[in-house]
């Protein structure tokens, strides 16, 4: 029994040569051991066990600003390496053994090494979501080669992300916090839940996540298990496109250190409760059929052109594990099923012109036996997802309407000779649909309804008063109102986002004389 003990604080010495530097490689022994204690065992060098082949020595695990970390995921990058150290203070060096799953971290200080691996020691360390093992090293610093200008890159790169101030405490409460706040700019695409989930879920588990839209921007809290996962996931995604061009995620962490969940539906979502109620009027949460996973490398994030930017690499490699299909059960539908419309206001006209600020619409059909429904068919299956995104839970003609997928493909058309009382109407040729023309603005102008709206396309004799007075004719109150310095544009606030989405149904295409007609779109913007 005592050899037994003996034999796991062992440790093998393999020397070798390694980009540069001479190292000790640290081999993995008969069993797992606590954080910060030496083992080893001469397996891994091809030895037998039992073999005397190895002079080996028992050697209790100092202190060391070195940091031998073991298990490596074979994809792991040097900056999900770096990550583990980051809370803790300044990482001056990395060395990576590929083919043997290990890495040496070097710390820019020994205190701040402890503090690591005593934290570790508690909360188990985790790269995209597989455990890592960590301990001190013999060594007391890397010597590397200084011509490895790619991790001296990688190091610069991460230094200019550090806060400022060399404190090991200060840094460890500016990431103190599990929570991550997430705002997406340029959201010509939807992001839903699962699609977040599928990215953030590779750096640690996410357990709750809230989305919302503020300052007219849509908006995501997200929240991990331990403050460590929240830390790599900021470092590897913030700045990154979930899409070509769009969609950019800004990641930065939030005051809060645990988000209250009351509903599991479209808006948020608590993955530890699953029983929780879906809410008043919301879709249930099933688990089970969340996302739809696809065995096509190419098909990432359904039908969506481009998918994930290719420079995005943090983020493709979170998704390659688990591609997330938009469209869900539904396949690729551009077919929309919207419900608890007025039924005594709502017309083909209206829902083809608040629709068709997020794609172009083609079909539109109230049901006759079910007046305060109707199916939209829209051109593409992505731009069906941003207005379901964008228009889900919004105010229209005073009732709160609800957008869902519908598994139609196609909206049909009544056949010859029937009359369905004007229910159903055919767009295809609408010289109004925004985004027909390839590189069109409009798709870098795509914001959810917001109280403000853009207004284009302004005669030049029309003046501010004329406007306002045009726009309190919906039956809003107009609060501010600025011209843009040409005065072919101007925003113009509404007190409440229902009544600009009702100054949108009914002036965008306005005639303001001279066959000008008046463009209206949401704005990110206030006045």
């Amino acid at each position: 029994m005592v050899a037994c003990v003996q034999c796991r604080n062992k440790r093998v010495k393999n020397r070798s040569k390694h980009g540069g530097a001479e190292i000790i490689t640290e081999m993995d022994g008969i069993s797992d051991v606590a954080v910060g204690v030496k083992r080893g065992s001469d397996e891994l060098n091809g030895a037998p066990n039992g073999s005397d082949s190895k002079k080996l020595r028992v050697e209790e695990a100092l202190p060391s600003r070195v940091i031998h970390i073991r298990k490596l995921p074979n994809e792991a990058s040097e900056t999900e390496v770096i990550a583990l150290g980051l809370p803790f203070g300044k990482v001056t060096n990395i060395l990576t053994l590929k083919g043997k799953n290990q890495a040496f971290l070097e710390m820019g200080t020994e205190e701040a090494a402890v503090t690591m691996v005593n934290y570790y020691s508690k909360v188990t360390p985790l790269i995209r979501n597989i455990q890592v093992f960590i301990q001190y090293s013999n060594h007391k610093e890397l010597k590397t080669d200084a011509a490895n200008q790619r991790t001296q890159a990688v190091l610069q790169a991460v230094s200019a992300a550090q806060s400022p101030g060399s404190e090991v405490q200060e840094v460890l409460a500016a990431v103190s916090s599990p929570v991550l706040r997430i705002i997406i700019d340029n959201m010509f695409y939807p992001v839903t839940l699962d699609v977040l989930q599928q990215i953030f879920s590779k750096f640690g588990t996410v357990m709750k996540i809230i989305t919302f839209t503020k300052n007219n921007q849509f908006q995501a809290l997200l929240q991990f298990s331990d403050p460590v996962s929240a830390q790599q996931a900021k470092l590897a995604l913030d700045g990154q496109n979930i899409y070509n061009s769009c969609c950019t995620l800004r990641i930065d962490f939030s005051k809060l250190v645990n988000l209250n969940v009351k509903y599991n539906n479209d808006k948020s979502r608590d993955y530890t409760r699953p029983e929780l109620p879906a809410g008043d009027g919301q879709p249930s949460f099933d688990p089970t059929v969340a996302v739809a996973f696809s065995k096509d490398s190419s098909s990432l994030l359904g039908k969506i052109p481009g998918a994930l930017n290719p420079l995005s690499a943090a983020a493709a490699a979170a998704a390659a594990a688990g591609r997330v299909a938009l469209a869900g059960q539904t396949g690729s539908s551009g077919v929309l099923l919207v419900s608890n419309l007025n039924e005594e206001m709502v017309t083909p006209q209206s829902l083809f012109t608040l629709f068709g600020v997020y794609g172009d619409v083609q079909r539109v059909k109230i049901l006759y036996n079910k007046k305060d429904s109707a199916l939209i068919q829209m051109s593409e299956s992505n731009q069906a997802q941003l207005a379901m995104s964008h228009l889900n839970g919004q105010k229209m003609y005073g009732k709160i309407i609800r957008v869902t997928l519908s598994k139609h493909q196609t909206v049909a058309l009544p056949r010859d000779g029937l009359d369905d009382q004007g229910l159903t109407k055919d767009f295809a040729n609408s010289p109004l649909h925004r985004f027909k023309k390839p590189g069109s603005k409009n798709f870098q102008n795509i914001f959810p309804p917001s109280a403000t709206l853009h207004l284009s396309n302004i005669p030049q004799d029309v003046t501010e008063d004329d406007l306002r007075l045009l726009f309190s004719n919906t039956g809003g109150t107009v609060k501010a109102f600025k011209f843009f310095q040409d005065r072919k544009m101007a925003l113009i606030q509404m007190s409440t986002v229902e009544e600009a989405i009702q100054a949108l149904i009914d002036l965008h295409n306005y005639n303001m004389g001279g066959n000008q007609h008046l463009r209206v779109s949401f704005s990110k913007s206030t006045i």
